[in-house]
Order: C-alpha cells, then structure tokens, then sequence
C-alpha cells in the first residue's frame, strides 16, 4: 500500500454508499469507514496510486451533491497510520506543534505534508469526533523542526481555505503529552 485516498461527505448513507463504490471500483483495501461530528462521513482506502485515485474518482463522481472534501497521498508517510489509529509512542515533548482544520481530508494531508517536510514525529491525528467535524494533528521535535513542519502542513491546508489554526509551543510542560494520547 503506497497510497492513501479519503472522501469525506455530508450524509452517512453516501457515506456507505461511497464506501461500497469505491471497493467495487478497484482493488483497494478499507482503512477507515464510519461517521464522524456533525453527521458527516469518512472513509479512507490504501492501495496502489491508480486504484485509489480510480475509487475516489467513482465515489464523487455518483455522490459529487454531498462530498466535502477528497484527496489521494501518493507515497504516504507511514507516520500518518499510528497517528491515526493513536499508537504512537513518544516518551517526551521536545517542542509541540498542532494544525487544526475544519475538515478530516485537508488535516491529513497537512500532517503528511508537515512530517515529510522534516526531521518531526506525528504525535496523534485526531478525526472529528468530540471536535464538531474539525480534525487536529499534533508533532513533535526540535523547534525549528516544528516550525518548519507546521508551516508546511499549515501551507497545504490553507489553500483550501480550510485553516482553523496553527501553533508552535517551544518546551512545553510533560503534563500536556498525558493529555493528549
């Protein structure tokens, strides 16, 4: 699995119908299918680039009235899977780095983009659930590093337009990694 693809609509029944689309459409596997804040829907597919793109294509081409929100990650970073399933482990904050954006698809492809960019570790990705539809991801490392990476992510998602917020806490306090995973 190179590639990772997600659509992200307004109805949980295109949600499902999207889902059974694109696993008809090629050879992708499930990753995530299931509601999130808001009453909306996710479901993210890895595969081969192709694959993923062809299944994304199908799904908003029969459901474009309640998509929100796509993309496909060709070369996914293999930091954005334990971000998102919340395995990750760190033992300590060096600086601490959050995006935050009003959609699940721009925040993950902020977070790829910010941990490619440099030299950081993806804490955790959160997906809307408890945050109103919203996403956030949270990085780790030295502070220039964080920078950098948030700039980067930040970069991404606001040319969508999607952009909640951005931050960078130089020496944060342990307590705040307890809090976080």
């Amino acid at each position: 699995m190179n590639s990772i693809g997600l659509i992200e609509l307004s109805s949980i029944a295109s949600g499902m119908l999207a889902a059974d689309i694109m696993l008809k459409t090629s050879q992708v596997e499930l990753i995530l299918s299931r509601s999130i804040c808001s009453g909306k829907y996710i479901v993210l597919i890895g595969g081969d680039v192709a694959a993923v793109q062809t299944s994304i294509d199908a799904a908003v081409t029969n459901l474009d009235f309640s998509v929100i929100d796509t993309f496909v990650i060709p070369n996914v970073h293999p930091d954005i899977f334990p971000a998102i399933s919340g395995h990750t482990k760190v033992d300590r904050l060096e600086s601490l780095g959050i995006l935050e954006a009003y959609s699940v698809a721009s925040l993950i492809e902020g977070a790829d983009a910010a941990v490619k960019s440099s030299n950081v570790q993806l804490i955790e990705i959160r997906l809307a659930m408890a945050l109103g539809g919203k996403a956030f991801c949270t990085l780790t490392g030295e502070v220039a590093a964080v920078t950098s990476a948030v700039e980067s992510g930040a970069f991404v998602i606001g040319k969508r337009g999607l952009l909640v917020n951005k931050v960078v806490i130089a020496s944060p306090r342990p307590e705040l990694l307890s809090e976080m995973i």
